[in-house]
């Protein structure tokens, strides 16, 4: 399923955050990356909310959430406001899925232990010393003459051009509709460029191999921003985590796979954070998911499941 989300408003220390709040149960929060949205997670969301609250925010200065001049958008305090937002919502406990420097902000939230971080599933995410990448320092040297929406256009469209392997998966719609928030302000999008950091993980291999929580790695295997070995390198550094590589994807593994994607999510998020056992409703058919880190090395997504 794939529908619009429909999106509050809330005010953190940072400005007002846009985000969507559906679904009842255990509570889920899905963090998207740069320079996405919210949307990012337009079927994944609905797919959640049959068993769990999914909470999808708008990271500040992205989507439809306040784009302030002055505010800090690096890593820790964008973590900062997402812990505001979930204060705000009476979360405390839940799990967090991640993409890109969403994932570094959920490895942020999970090492800070104000939240009590159940289970993580990262995807294509931002880890160690790795980001922001050369693509990234680039763009935050621009001179102001270049801060121009044309040039955000430019930027974004080839961004998906070889973030997405499957292109014919993904129309004009879609593509407009993660355009959309930056056209009104082409020097929002160097501010959140500029928001990318590198804080906040460097150094933390320890912390993150004292980690408990059950963890599921997503990762394109043709990733040209975040290589897939920096995927096998985290769960390396994560005892117990679980690694799935997903053969012909890119970057933007949640437009190159959804039909896979989804169900891996669901599948483990169903076993290892909600605790059920077995499951006879599958509502995008069975897809069997290994929950245990194999002995021999990460799995393979051709095992788990495949885009026709």
């Amino acid at each position: 399923m794939s529908l619009e989300l429909s999106l509050s408003r809330a005010r953190v220390s940072g400005g007002e955050l846009a985000y969507a709040d559906m679904g009842e149960g255990p509570p889920v929060l899905l963090l998207h990356g740069f320079p996405t949205s919210s949307y990012l997670w337009r079927r994944e969301a609905w797919l959640l909310a049959q068993r769990m609250r999914v909470i999808a925010p708008d990271l500040l200065g992205y989507g439809e959430s306040d784009k302030p001049e002055d505010a800090d958008l690096s890593e820790p305090a964008q973590a900062g406001y997402v812990r505001e937002l979930l204060a705000r919502l009476g979360v405390v406990e839940l799990a967090i899925v991640g993409h890109d420097i969403g994932g570094a902000i959920a490895q942020l939230l999970a090492l800070g232990g104000e939240l009590s971080v159940r289970t993580l599933v990262l995807l294509d995410s931002d880890c160690f010393d790795a980001w922001p990448i050369e693509g990234v320092k680039m763009l935050q040297a621009a001179t102001p003459e270049q801060e121009t929406p044309e040039f955000v256009e430019e930027i974004l469209r080839l961004t998906f051009e070889l973030g997405i392997s499957h292109r014919d998966r993904v129309d004009e719609l879609t593509i407009e509709a993660y355009l959309r928030p930056w056209r009104t302000d082409a020097h929002a999008f160097f501010r959140a460029t500029r928001g990318m950091t590198g804080r906040g993980l460097s150094g933390r291999e320890d912390e993150l191999a004292a980690l408990d929580q059950r963890v599921l790695i997503i990762w394109g295997e043709d990733d040209p921003f975040l290589g897939s070995e920096l995927g096998e390198r985290l769960g390396d550094a994560i005892p117990g985590s679980t690694v799935a590589l997903l053969p012909g994807c890119s970057h933007f593994v949640t437009e190159d796979a959804p039909q896979t994607v989804g169900p891996l999510i669901y599948e483990f998020l169903r076993s290892q954070y909600l605790m059920d056992p077995h499951s006879h409703v599958h509502p995008t058919g069975p897809v069997p998911v290994f929950l245990e880190r194999p002995q021999g090395g990460f799995i393979d997504a051709d095992i788990v499941g495949e885009e026709g």
